[in-house]
């Protein structure tokens, strides 16, 4: 029997293609309270990212999310998005430690720090201003 050398752990093997689907790699994604720690928390050291408080059952939270997708796109790699659907699981929970009263809510974190935050669907020219001002993007 031959004996065949052990894989390298996940961390230490190159990467073989670039995966949009995949948290790590899309630019808007979904996360969930077990892993926001560090989807959001932790990613947000190498980047900003903006986190969608939002529900399905709400308007403005239906109006917005359009909004935030195409301001991150037009950042082109330089912040990425996180959804949390507050009805899902155990997703209130971060709504309570964020201490978030209404939806939508926007959070911006960078450094894993809370850089800033705003409520309620805002316009595109605003979502990009909220942007520079709490980041190093224009």
């Amino acid at each position: 029997m031959r004996w065949m050398r052990p894989c390298p752990p996940i961390s230490e093997r190159p990467a073989l293609t670039h995966d949009p689907h995949h948290p790590a790699d899309a630019l808007v994604f979904d996360t969930h309270l077990h892993l926001f720690e560090h989807e959001v928390i932790e990613a947000s050291h190498s980047r900003p990212i903006l986190v969608d408080f939002w529900a399905d059952w709400c308007p403005p939270c239906r109006m917005l999310t359009p909004v935030l997708e195409r301001v991150v796109q037009q950042h082109q790699g330089k912040i990425r998005m996180a959804k949390v659907e507050v009805d899902e699981g155990d997703n209130m929970k971060l709504a309570g430690r964020y201490g978030l009263r209404g939806f939508p809510t926007v959070l911006l974190f960078v450094k894993g720090e809370v850089a800033g935050r705003f409520s309620s669907a805002q316009p595109e020219h605003w979502v990009r201003e909220f942007i520079a001002e709490h980041t190093n993007l224009e």
